[in-house]
């Protein structure tokens, strides 16, 4: 399963490309580092915007391959947003549109800005909590995933950067689901010893997060945060071909 053939022109930039608003979490995590367990209390009075987080990167990914936002043209009313993001979220995530044929999102300069202003909006159109589950690439993660599996999986994620596709990683631990997490890739550093992609979690809009890949180990880590006390991870590509 390739690449799409037509790339967007420019680099997926956490400071446009991303949700300013979060993922919310039903419950609220206490990692204990020395026993490496986590606990887990409810998060207080339930939020309306949770289990999204594969809505969200698929969204990011999608105003990012079809959208183009207009700051200088004249801010529309709602109804013309809905129409946008509608439209936005209709179209592949895994194909880009050309130039010609993106969507002009007028009043604002990107994602970002766009999402601070219009929040609910486009929470309410973007997809359901559903379809976080009912993905047709969750049927990968069932399988086994072997340190050779995740050695080919790091080098396919370096060489896919120059065509500027902003690959959308599952990140799991099947059969025990501690995490079952959806994050976009947009940038990388290389050493010997490791691989360090920069990330956008949509749990965590304030910054980016890392996904790190051990060489020797050949093994990828997602390092500790509020809701994740940090350790090995199985990676898979989503969003990128017909089975995923």
């Amino acid at each position: 399963m390739g690449s799409p053939p037509d790339h967007s022109a420019r680099s997926f930039q956490f400071e446009r490309d991303t949700f300013a608003f979060a993922n919310e979490l039903v419950w609220k995590y206490r990692c204990d580092p020395a026993p490496g367990k986590t606990n887990t209390l409810r998060n207080g009075p339930a939020s309306a915007y949770i289990h999204r987080c594969f809505v969200m990167v698929r969204s990011a990914r999608q105003f990012f391959y079809h959208a183009r936002f207009e700051l200088a043209q004249a801010a529309a009313d709602e109804r013309t947003y809905r129409g946008l993001i509608r439209e936005v979220v209709s179209r592949s995530p895994r194909r880009p549109s050309v130039d010609a044929d993106k969507l002009v999102i007028p009043g604002y300069d990107s994602l970002r800005s766009f999402s601070q202003a219009q929040a609910p909006l486009l929470q309410a159109e973007c997809g359901g909590a559903w379809q976080s589950y009912f993905l047709r690439s969750h049927w990968r993660m069932i399988l086994p995933m072997p340190r050779r599996h995740q050695e080919r999986m790091a080098r396919h994620l370096v060489e896919v950067f120059p065509m500027r596709i902003a690959p959308i990683v599952h990140l799991v631990r099947f059969p025990q689901l501690t995490i079952n997490h959806g994050i976009v890739l947009f940038d990388f550093a290389e050493t010997g010893a490791e691989i360090r992609f920069a990330a956008y979690d949509p749990n965590v809009p304030e910054h980016p997060s890392e996904l790190i890949y051990d060489r020797a180990k050949r093994t990828f880590l997602f390092p500790r945060n509020h809701y994740w006390n940090g350790g090995r991870v199985d990676v898979v590509e989503v969003y990128r071909g017909w089975l995923y």
